[in-house]
């Protein structure tokens, strides 16, 4: 269905305050800013950004909704023959191969982590993110195999799943800000990879292996 007119000028809307808001953290951090310093500068009220921003986080955190059911997704798309962990172990390696900016893979990513580890409630959130593609993915686990919700199965699986991610994430972010390059970074998240793939069971790496197509 086309996007109305309506839908578009909120979406719009949303964009502005959110690039507007990422710009103030980055130069001054996140705790120094206050909303009302961010409606002030984009020229909407107080009240308009938290009705697109429920909370201060967001504003900074405001793309983590395709982060949240990331996993999930790749694992619904896996492959025939293909199982959970090795869906998310092809997808991560095609994108550290890209060098893409999807897992932070870019110029500037460095000090958009610097103002995440210097702010305790971004920090916080990025966890709570975290848990949340976790719990996601546990529940996609569920659906693809039927286990009962009793089976703790399927949320030691997505632990273990939703380790790889996190780790290739959070190292990223430690590279970038130490002043690795993308590219160069890129390489070295590869070998990382391969040894995270070596420490993982072959219980984990045959589960959910989805029939051939």
């Amino acid at each position: 269905m086309a996007e109305g007119l309506r839908e578009r000028k909120k979406r719009q809307t949303r964009q502005y305050i959110s690039d507007v808001a990422t710009g103030l953290f980055l130069e001054r951090g996140f705790e120094a800013v206050t909303v009302a310093e961010v409606a002030d500068a984009a020229n909407v009220s107080v009240n308009t950004v938290y009705n697109y921003f429920p909370a201060k986080e967001d504003l900074f955190l405001d793309r983590s909704k395709g982060v949240v059911d990331r996993l999930s997704r790749w694992v619904r798309g896996r492959r025939g023959g293909e199982s959970a962990a090795g869906a998310v172990l092809r997808e991560l390696r095609e994108e550290v191969e890209s060098v893409s900016p999807r897992i932070g893979l870019m110029d500037g990513y460095a000090r958009f982590m610097g103002v995440i580890h210097s702010s305790p409630a971004l920090r916080s959130r990025l966890w709570a993110i975290g848990q949340e593609v976790q719990d996601n993915l546990e529940h996609t686990l569920r659906e693809e195999t039927g286990a009962p919700d009793d089976d703790p199965v399927p949320s030691l699986m997505a632990g273990q799943i939703s380790w790889l991610h996190g780790t290739v994430m959070a190292t990223i972010g430690r590279r970038l800000m130490a002043g690795g390059k993308p590219a160069e970074v890129s390489r070295d998240i590869l070998v990382l990879l391969d040894e995270m793939e070596d420490l993982l069971s072959d219980k984990v790496l045959n589960y959910a292996v989805r029939g051939p197509e």
